[in-house]
C-alpha cells in the first residue's frame, strides 16, 4: 500500500507539470519527466552561454602609454654645435695673431681668440688714449690674422719705400689696413673699406684676381692695383 500510494504521488507531480507546460509542447512532444529535464539542460546552457557572451563583448578599459619627454640638450651644447668658428673653426684658427699700435696705452702685438673685433684689440692693448679722435674707426669690425690695428696714426710705409712715395714691395690684401689700402693709387677711403669688408666676409684673399668681385674696382682700375697687391 505505501508503494502504491508513493507511485499514485509521484504521476500526480508528473501530470501538475505536465500541465504546467503549454499545450502545443504537451501535443508535439508527449512530455514525458525525461523530456523536460532534457529541455531544461538546454535551456540552463543557453542562458549561461548568453551571458558568456554578454560578458566578452562588454567594454574594456585601455591604459595610455606613458608619454615619453624629449631629450633636453644644454644651451651651451647646442649654440656651439651650431655656431662654427670664423675662418673653418679648425684648430689653427682658434686664434689670431694682430698688431695693436698707435695711441693705445700698451701698443704691440696681441693674440685673440677668433672672431674678436677691433674693440677687443683695443682693450688688450690697455684702450685707447684719451683725446684720441677714433672716428674713421670701425671697433665692430672682425679682425683678421696678421693685421695691424692703428689708433689715431698714419700708416708707416715698409722698410726701403722711400718717404711719401710708393712702397717697395707689394702691399698684402690680408693684412693692409684701411690707411695702407688708401695710399694705393686710386683708392679712396670709401674703396679701402670695400676691399677690409670684402676680406672681413671671405676670410681673406686666396688671390689677387679676387679683388675683380670688390664692389668699385672695374678692369682699369684692377689694371692698376694687381702689381701693387699681393694675396
Amino acid at each position: 500500500m505505501p508503494a502504491a500510494a508513493a507511485l499514485s504521488a509521484a504521476a500526480a507531480r508528473r501530470l501538475a507539470m505536465r500541465e504546467r507546460l503549454p499545450v502545443w509542447l504537451q501535443a508535439r512532444c508527449a512530455v514525458e519527466p525525461r523530456t523536460v529535464a532534457a529541455v531544461g539542460v538546454v535551456l540552463a546552457v543557453a542562458v549561461g552561454f548568453a551571458g558568456q557572451q554578454y560578458w566578452s563583448a562588454r567594454p574594456q578599459g585601455v591604459t595610455a602609454p606613458a608619454p615619453v619627454a624629449p631629450a633636453v640638450v644644454p644651451a651651451g651644447a647646442a649654440a656651439s654645435a651650431a655656431t662654427p668658428l670664423p675662418g673653418g673653426g679648425g684648430a689653427g684658427t682658434a686664434r689670431i695673431v694682430v698688431d695693436v699700435g698707435g695711441k693705445v696705452r700698451d701698443p704691440g702685438v696681441r693674440r685673440l681668440p677668433a672672431g674678436s673685433r677691433v674693440e677687443d684689440a683695443l682693450a688688450a692693448a690697455g684702450g685707447v688714449r684719451p683725446g684720441t679722435d677714433t672716428t674713421g674707426l670701425n671697433r665692430a669690425r672682425v679682425l683678421v690674422d696678421g693685421e695691424q690695428v692703428l689708433v689715431g696714426a698714419t700708416a708707416q710705409p715698409p722698410p726701403g719705400g722711400a718717404a711719401g712715395g710708393p712702397a717697395a714691395g707689394p702691399l698684402s690684401l690680408g693684412s693692409a689696413t684701411v690707411e695702407q689700402l688708401d695710399a694705393l693709387p686710386g683708392v679712396g677711403p670709401v674703396l679701402a673699406r670695400h676691399i677690409v669688408d670684402f676680406r672681413t666676409a671671405r676670410g681673406g684673399f686666396r688671390s689677387v684676381e679676387e679683388l675683380r668681385q670688390v664692389d668699385g674696382i672695374g678692369e682699369r682700375r684692377f689694371a692698376e692695383l694687381r702689381k701693387l697687391v699681393r694675396p
